[in-house]
């Protein structure tokens, strides 16, 4: 049996990224250079010709969706738009400067960064540990955060034929979170704005293929 290639892309930069605040379910549209990022993935990707799109319900990754699917030989035009798809929600800590943010939940455990705090003790622990943090109770935790997002990936592939190539443009933390779950890949450094990772789903199992690339990719 062929498998169903899903190609997760990260939305290009935007304006909360380049002011380096937290971007979870706040939202903010591409920068110029972030609409270049999503150019740069639809080059990379034009080769592919999608089956199928999805996104998130926020426009920066929608964007992009439409800015790789306007290069690409498919005739779909829109993706489909699934609040399960949504980057993780931090809550409290939407729009904070990310290295006060970091300092301030990691810093007491010997962690001065995101990177350092999943590397300490795993993207899993982390957002619970966010959560945690949060004095108004509405950042996600992990299970909360799993039980949105697995089943929208379920769904994603139950719709899908064997062999088919689908694109999900979706947000950094979520994509992190997948290669976490599904393999042993290290996710420590940054993902790139822009970036492709590649799952193959089949027999039931999700495999990651490759993690944060910006070319080089099949």
């Amino acid at each position: 049996m062929t498998g169903i290639n899903l190609y997760f892309v990260r939305h290009g930069q935007t304006h909360l990224n380049h002011y380096r605040r937290i971007q979870g379910w706040a939202d903010s549209d591409l920068t110029d250079r972030g609409v270049m990022d999503a150019q740069a993935a639809a080059k990379v990707l034009a080769p592919i010709k999608f089956d199928q799109a999805y996104s998130s319900d926020t426009r920066r990754a929608s964007r992009t969706a439409r800015i790789i699917l306007k290069a690409n030989p498919t005739d779909i035009k829109e993706p489909t738009q699934t609040m399960a798809l949504r980057e993780e929600n931090f809550g409290y800590f939407e729009g904070n400067d990310t290295s006060q943010t970091w300092n301030m939940i990691g810093g007491p455990k010997g962690a001065s960064d995101y990177s350092d705090m999943i590397k300490m003790f795993s993207i899993e622990r982390t957002r619970d540990m966010i959560s945690d943090a949060d004095p108004f109770g509405e950042a996600e935790n992990d299970a909360q955060f799993w039980a949105r997002v697995q089943p929208g990936m379920d769904e994603i592939v139950s719709n899908a034929k064997p062999g088919d190539n689908i694109l999900v443009a979706a947000h950094g933390t979520l994509i992190r979170s997948i290669v976490s779950k599904f393999s042993d890949i290290d996710i420590t450094a940054r993902i790139l704005n822009g970036s492709i990772t590649k799952l193959v789903y089949e027999n039931g199992e999700y495999q990651v293929e490759y993690y944060n690339h910006t070319d080089n990719i099949d």
